[in-house]
């Protein structure tokens, strides 16, 4: 049995110094990392705001905190200290207070604090919670995103209806067509919608915020997921730009938001600008003059994972053009720089999420960091400030200035957490996959490597199915947890990841357990073949989502090569998923309609077909409250398990989705998945 210090031991090590004796990265560091948030600059430049998340173990959750950093890294302060969450740092246009959400008072609504600290302060007092705001570049406005009964005149209205809800003794709820619950939720009639609401002295003044998005049925930001994002308000502060969804029977099959514009006074009407398109426009950037709207859009409906072209329009004139048409690249997010001259955006790049400029005149791109996983990006005067972790290293903010230097680290909150903690160095490797493609995949060592020793293998497989397991310092899925083991960690992106060209990610569609698992097949031989310290007598495969999948799909079509399988969330049987799950438009792409129409495509890949090959031990893990896959697929796999005879474990969590998000749920999830890898690795 390995030993491990007690976290108090740690802790005082971390203050004194490095230990005698460096100790594997396990679950426990994991779960306690602090983890820092996007960077939001001040008007001058000068100082950036961002939340710091620690984690409670006692009350067993995550909780907030702002931080002030100078960009220059000669200060860092930190602004709030509160038992509830601080979220959503955001400068006031004078740079003389910094606003964010807070659920203090159980109730989530818009604060305020000056950036050297001192006592925050409220700024809207609303019957019902602020979901996400934004204020406009005057600062006399907020724009507020409320979850309102459409019917209803005003808040108080719906916060009567809320406190009804919840104190009548029936518990029934009516639906009359589809999406009635999305990934976690269980959806009602409310809709969220935007609201402006006037300030006075920075505070929200009124008696009731005006409806700035009533004119059409659909929820801004987007369920479950949107934030701010999604919208934005124009230099003069007279029009708000959002994306939406129009709620109706089509939108569980629908990819098709659209962006409108609505006068922010609510005098006029809200005009579609992206009618034309019947596919996804999102994420609305606005330039520093105000003369051009930039956004995020796909081509084609219906496919969730489809390349996001970077578009402009002149807002004047109408005329909409495409930036870096030839660009292979999905951007997550993009920003104006300070001076309106380029976009920064961040997207999946051969295994790494790089960093890139892109001239708005002439749409040539330019990769400004190509290593690692940067996650949030903002701007300033005096150079940009960006979020990105990798492999070894948990997210930290950095700054790259305009003068051609090299990116500066900004904070250093992993430094004493990781101080006496050993983890595993990492290769990418490439190797001739399917269709005599380039494939590339990563190995994570382990910990304590020793020259003229093997290790066993966690051979871990990415979900999305359009996703990378890559160059990331991931809180759930972190292969430097198996490193921690004793196990090398080896995972690959097969046909249909993401950041290899749209054609390679377009590839899966349709092939779910073709080509995807050739790349495995593939990709495990040729780590074998190049990693001497890799014991291909004892591996174990590990997936989640669309990784579940393909641990039931390699269970009948690969069930000779692993010594274990961990399927966690993974759909068991095509024709059931496609009747249960919400996203209606994921499966009908992917398999080119609906069941009824097509069962030919679903039965095609599916795992239950081929139940009667199964044989290699299997542990299976659900959460009760995952939509996106049921937990009866879950439950189906294990009954094929168990009747088969085959030994088998079902892990099951009550108050957990398709994530495992609870602190102490995730030390569980981890402890009984390494129990499960010892027992047939050791």
């Amino acid at each position: 049995m390995r030993y491990r210090l007690p976290v108090s031991l740690l802790i005082i090590g971390c203050l004194l110094g490095p230990l005698a004796s460096a100790e594997p990265f396990s679950i426990e560091h994991l779960v306690r990392l602090d983890r820092v948030g996007a960077p939001n600059v001040s008007p001058d430049g000068d100082r950036v705001v961002y939340t710091l998340r620690k984690t409670d173990m006692a009350a067993n959750k995550g909780r907030s905190d702002l931080w002030v950093s100078a960009i220059d890294g000669k200060s860092t302060q930190q602004l709030t200290s509160h038992e509830a969450n601080d979220s959503d740092p955001t400068w006031s246009a004078d740079g003389k207070h910094v606003y964010f959400l807070s659920s203090r008072n159980d109730s989530s609504q818009v604060w305020r604090i000056k950036p050297g600290g001192g006592k925050a302060t409220q700024v809207t007092d609303l019957p019902i919670d602020v979901g996400t705001y934004r204020l406009t570049a005057k600062g006399d406005r907020l724009v507020v995103s409320l979850e309102v009964f459409p019917d209803c005149d005003d808040l108080d209205c719906t916060a009567s209806r809320n406190k009804a809800l919840e104190e009548s003794p029936t518990t029934g709820a009516i639906y009359d067509q589809l999406f009635m619950r999305h990934w976690d939720h269980w959806l009602s009639d409310k809709r969220s919608r935007l609201f402006a609401l006037p300030l006075k002295g920075g505070v929200a003044s009124g008696k009731e915020p005006l409806l700035l998005s009533g004119a059409i049925d659909a929820d801004v930001p987007s369920r479950v997921w949107g934030g701010n994002e999604e919208y934005a308000i124009s230099a003069d502060g007279s029009r708000v730009y959002f994306t939406a969804r129009i709620r109706d029977r089509d939108e569980p099959s629908s990819t098709n938001f659209d962006l409108y514009s609505a006068p922010m006074n609510g005098d006029g009407p809200t005009i579609n600008l992206t009618e034309s398109n019947p596919a996804w426009d999102t994420q609305p950037v606005l330039s520093p003059d105000g003369n051009s709207l930039a956004y995020l859009s796909m081509e084609r409906a219906g496919f969730e994972a489809d390349r996001f072209r970077v578009m402009l329009r002149n807002l004047e004139t109408g005329k909409t053009r495409e930036l870096a048409a030839d660009w292979d690249h999905s951007p997550s997010s993009i920003v104006f720089s300070h001076d309106g001259k380029s976009l920064y955006a961040n997207a999946q790049d051969v295994g790494n999420k790089t960093l890139w400029q892109i001239d708005v005149t002439t749409g040539s791109t330019q990769k400004l960091v190509d290593h690692g996983n940067v996650s949030a990006i903002d701007t300033s005067a005096n150079g940009l400030v960006f979020a990105k972790d990798d492999l070894k290293n948990p997210s930290e903010l950095f700054v790259l200035a305009g003068d051609g230097s090299a990116a500066r680290q900004l904070t250093h909150f992993s430094v004493p957490q990781m101080r006496g903690v050993e983890v595993g160095d990492y290769e990418q490797f490439s190797f001739t996959g399917a269709k005599g493609e380039t494939v590339y995949g990563y190995v994570v060592k382990p910990v304590g490597l020793q020259k003229d020793k093997q290790y066993p293998i966690a051979f871990l497989i990415h979900g999305g199915p359009q996703g990378s397991f890559g160059n990331h310092f991931h809180y759930r899925w972190n292969p430097q947890t198996y490193a921690g083991e004793g196990f090398a960690a080896v995972f690959i992106d097969f046909h249909g990841s993401t950041g290899y060209g749209q054609d390679f990610t377009d590839s899966i569609s349709g092939d779910w357990g073709g080509n995807p698992l050739v790349d495995l097949q593939l990709g495990l031989k040729a780590a074998l073949e190049k990693y001497d310290f890799l014991n291909g007598e004892k591996v174990c495969a590990l997936g989640a989502s669309y990784g579940g999948y393909m641990i039931n799909w390699i269970a009948g079509n690969w069930p000779e090569r692993f010594d274990c399988l961990v399927n966690h969330d993974g759909v068991f049987d095509s024709r059931s998923m496609y009747y249960t799950t919400e996203e209606l438009w994921f499966p009908e792409w992917e398999h080119g309609g609906p069941y009824y129409a097509n069962p030919q495509a679903y039965e095609k890949h599916n795992p239950v077909n081929f139940v009667d090959r199964w044989k290699t031990p299997m542990m299976v893990i659900h959460g009760e409250l995952d939509y996106r896959v049921p937990v009866t697929q879950g439950i189906a796999a294990f009954t094929a398990l168990q009747r088969r005879g085959i030994a088998s474990r079902f892990l099951y969590f009550p108050d957990e989705n398709h994530w495992v998000l609870k602190p102490e749920n995730s030390i569980q999830w981890h402890n009984e998945v390494n129990r499960w890898l010892h027992g047939y690795l050791n």
